[in-house]
């Protein structure tokens, strides 16, 4: 049976607020946005359709970069796209590392890397679904993160989740 104190939630919040910070980890950057790329590459000269590094790469990338932040500070996360990608074999995937490097630094104030202005990761003039199924391709247009967008990849908020 409990035999212990129940606390309103408003003391369980202001008691959350004056804990100590949680400390930094020490693992510092385990997973890279190149190291993603080699995965995707694999994928590509098996083969498989750029969706499938998108998944796997790309994505991946993304959920490194979030762990990394979560584990440290932001400029932390930032190291998961210090070095380039080698490409792919995927013109899409290419530009799509380089895409979401700008999108998660202009969203969280850092620089980007140099690489991610390089001229080749870019699918113009064809544009590149991401994964968007035709019936949120619309949508997709219209949401897509202005570094998508200038490289002609359009997601919907389904394809970045």
């Amino acid at each position: 049976m409990f035999q212990g104190e129940v606390l309103p939630v408003t003391e369980i919040i202001r008691l959350a607020e004056q804990a100590p910070a949680a400390p930094v980890s020490s693992a510092g950057v385990l997973h890279t946005a190149a190291g993603n790329a080699l995965d995707a590459t694999e994928l590509v000269s098996e083969g498989q359709p750029p969706t499938a590094g998108w998944r796997f790469g790309v994505l991946q990338t993304l959920d490194d970069y979030t762990s990394t932040c979560r584990r440290g500070v932001v400029a932390l996360g930032a190291g998961v796209f210090t070095d380039p990608p080698a490409p792919t074999g995927s013109i899409e995937l290419d530009a799509a590392f380089a895409a979401l490097a700008e999108y998660l630094a202009e969203r969280d104030g850092w620089t980007p890397p140099a690489w991610t202005s390089d001229a080749c990761r870019s699918v113009a003039p064809v544009l590149w679904w991401a994964s968007t199924p035709s019936i949120y391709r619309e949508i997709a247009l219209e949401e897509s993160p202005r570094p998508f967008r200038e490289r002609d990849i359009s997601l919907s908020g389904l394809a970045r989740a």
